[in-house]
């Protein structure tokens, strides 16, 4: 996988979006109030979205920690020559959510039982770790350690090790935000990790953590049938559940130009954004990439007798639309959509309706 990893970074080169190497020597300053976490759980592109999300979380930032060298590169730590795990730094705030809140979060993106890397990535650069910050820190990691490895939800010992944070050097600005910069090709390489595969079959129902609060008010557990007909319209129902595609040009938002986001009919999901919506021809919304790339899930649809990639809300399972490699600059993607799995928020409504975080996309006049 560092082989693929290798490869879209070479494509970002050939596609003029090469930021450079170097990256910044020391970490944005928390706010006065905001406390840090650090954790390691391989590669540091999956690790930022999980904790992104959250209700007082104000920033995630990629990075090394673990090593003794000044100033490491990413070449220099993905090649082994260092000590130090790509990492991500959490800035947060403990009135809102709790430091343990954070530990059940990292333990459901990771295999702790995994002592030389993780996944596909090998290598202790790669491996796992938690940075403790302070004493009360350090008693929770071991605790929640303890805790998980006695549930026997692993059937091998856990072996993430609790250390002692030292420093933390922030990665290359191109890997800041990387899911979001890049969607299609994060997603090309955290699907063929195996992450989500080992995560889901490991945590089930129990991968998102019910105790703590998300930015927006989402659904995360899908409504029982009965439920779902009694509150979508039967053309929502055939389109969402049943695999089903509402005409063209006769929706409701192909033509939408209002500024907004686009979130999951069931479950409230942001989806996309009308910043990223542009006029295909096609009748249906269409996209250049999702809003939040970790809200999508792809998976290979065959039923018209050629391949297709169908896209699927994870929370709600919503079936959502199909994506095509036939789409405008920047990314080349064309996410086409349902109406009817969708419903918009309109920028003035976002903080009323819980998702005041998108409203800076909206600030400079975006539409």
């Amino acid at each position: 996988m560092a082989r693929i990893r290798w490869t879209l970074l070479g494509i970002l080169l050939l596609g003029g979006l090469w930021i450079g190497w170097a990256g910044t020597t020391e970490p944005p300053q928390a706010p006065e109030g905001t406390a840090v976490a650090t954790f390691a759980g391989g590669c540091f592109w999956c690790m930022e979205a999980p904790f992104e999300k959250l209700a007082g979380v104000s920033a995630v930032i990629s990075g090394y920690a673990g090593g003794e060298q000044a100033d490491p590169t990413y070449q220099d730590v993905s090649a082994g020559r260092t000590q130090h795990l790509e990492s991500v730094q959490v800035h947060y705030d403990p009135e809102q959510i709790r430091y343990r809140d954070l530990l059940a979060v990292f333990w459901r993106q990771i295999d702790p039982t995994d002592s030389g890397g993780q996944f596909v990535d090998r290598g202790n650069q790669y491996g796992t770790a938690i940075f403790y910050h302070d004493e009360e820190q350090r008693q929770w990691a071991e605790r929640t350690r303890e805790e998980l490895d006695d549930t026997g939800r692993f059937r091998k010992p856990i072996v993430t090790p609790i250390r002692e944070f030292t420093r933390f050097y922030p990665a290359e600005d191109y890997h800041q935000d990387f899911y979001k910069k890049n969607p299609e090709r994060y997603h090309q390489y955290r699907g063929g990790s195996g992450r989500d595969e080992f995560l889901d079959k490991v945590w089930g129902e129990d991968r998102e953590v019910q105790s703590v609060t998300s930015k927006k008010q989402v659904q995360s557990h899908k409504p029982s049938e009965s439920e779902l007909r009694e509150s979508l319209t039967p053309l929502q129902y055939q389109v969402t559940q049943e695999e089903g595609t509402e005409p063209a040009f006769r929706n409701d938002y192909w033509d939408n130009k209002k500024a907004g986001i686009y979130v999951d009919v069931i479950s409230g999901e942001p989806l996309f954004s009308s910043t990223d919506k542009f006029v295909s021809g096609t009748g249906w919304p269409s996209f250049t990439r999702p809003l939040r790339a970790e809200n999508i899930v792809e998976r290979e649809d065959n039923r018209l007798f050629y391949k297709r990639s169908e896209l699927r809300s994870r929370q709600a399972d919503s079936h959502l639309g199909h994506v095509f490699l036939d789409g405008p600059e920047p990314t080349g993607m064309r996410y086409c959509i349902n109406s009817a799995a969708l419903r918009f928020i309109p920028r003035e409504d976002l903080a009323e309706e819980g998702y005041g975080e998108f409203q800076s996309l909206f600030e400079d006049g975006g539409s």
